[in-house]
Parts: structure tokens; sequence; C-alpha cells
């Protein structure tokens, strides 16, 4: 069951009508205190948040949802803006998408959250045609296994736990290459350079790697 929080009355009509005929529950708030009663009460499998909320701003509520548990949140803004972007995953946002957009872009967006729920031991990742064995450290891509360094897995298990997740090259330098305080981004730029070439994409033409200028990077189903 999910817990759409949105104050405008044509925007959730849609997308809950969108997601209910897609086969999910959607139960609907127009305040941030509604959706938190909701949250509390019903105790849903994912929230989607909208920020621009009539009565407590939506980073406010995330940050009361945090407060009490892990329930996975995807936060919808108008602002296409990256510092706040970054400001919400660091607040603990599972991911965004920004208006407007699609019922489809944010079902994709939805299945790959819930994806990292259900495996919380992330031993298993699959991402498209792309497959991670954590525990056997190996890695397949259509079935064909994908030669990787040491380094070159543990960055691209890193981001398929995180699949459709903007992460920025800060978090993965102080995850990766153990540098909390930051390092040399041209070392994150490299390998993610080298595991393009062997999953047979470029920066010019991506496939799984995306860039999102300014804020980081995330792993995608290409064909979602």
């Amino acid at each position: 069951m999910l817990v759409l929080v949105e104050d405008d009355e044509r925007i959730r009509r849609s997308v809950a009508q969108g997601l209910t005929e897609r086969g999910y529950e959607v139960r609907t708030a127009p305040t941030g205190r509604d959706g938190l009663n909701l949250v509390m009460d019903a105790h849903p499998d994912a929230m989607i948040l909208d920020l621009g909320l009539p009565d407590i701003s939506g980073s406010e509520l995330l940050r009361m949802v945090r407060a009490v548990g892990r329930l996975p949140v995807i936060v919808t803004t108008a602002l296409d803006d990256e510092a706040e972007i970054v400001r919400l995953l660091d607040a603990g946002a599972d991911d965004y998408v920004v208006k407007p957009f699609s019922v489809e872009h944010l079902e994709a967006r939805l299945r790959a959250v819930l994806r990292r729920v259900a495996d919380p031991t992330g031993t298993l990742l699959s991402v498209g045609q792309l497959c991670v064995d954590v525990a056997a450290r190996s890695a397949t891509l259509g079935g064909t296994p994908l030669d990787l360094t040491r380094k070159e897995f543990e960055l691209l298990a890193y981001l398929a736990s995180r699949a459709e997740q903007v992460v920025s090259k800060r978090d993965i330098l102080a995850t990766i290459w153990d540098q909390p305080h930051g390092g040399a981004d041209k070392t994150v730029d490299v390998h993610l350079s080298w595991l393009r070439r062997k999953l047979g994409e470029t920066a010019s033409e991506p496939r799984y790697i995306r860039v999102v200028r300014g804020v980081g990077v995330k792993l995608v189903d290409p064909e979602p």
C-alpha cells in the first residue's frame, strides 16, 4: 500500500488513478498532517511526498517520517534545483522526481525503491539485464559474465544497490575509496568510464550509468 501526499487535487487524483490501474493500493492525503496520520495508522510500503504542502513543508514531514522509521520516500518537487535535490537526498529521501512527470516514470522509480526494500541483504541485485551477485562478487549482463576489477565491482554493486537513486561522487569516494572528506573526482570519473566500456556504453550514449549534472550519478534500467 502507498501513501500519496499531494495538495493539488488534479495531480493527486491523476497519480492515484494511474498507480491504482497498475495494481497498487493507494491512499491519499492533501496535507502533511493528514499524510503523517496515514503513515502512522496504515503502515504503508512507501510514501510519495510533494514538497509544496499547505500546512507543513514536505521537508519537515520527511524529517518526521525519518524520525520514526525507514519508510521509503520518493519526493516530488516542482523545483529542478541541484542544491535542493542534494539536500533532500541527504535528509533521507530515497529518490525524487521533478514535476511534471508521468506515472510511468514515477512507477519505475517506485519499483526500484521497493526492490531495495524487498532484498535488505543486498546480495542479489538486478537492474534491467544487469545482475550483480554481491556474495559471489560476480556480475553478468544479459547472462554474459563481466570481467571487473575489485574497485569496478564495488562501484557497480554500490550503484546497483541504489538503482534509480542519484548518489554523489562524495558518497562514492567515502564508501568505495574510504575518503569521507572527499578526494579526487577524477578517480570516480575514470572508474565510471571503465565500467561504461564493459557495459557496452559511452558517456555520449549512456544506457545504465546516467549523470545528473552537479548532483551525482545513478544506475538505471535502460528499458523500464
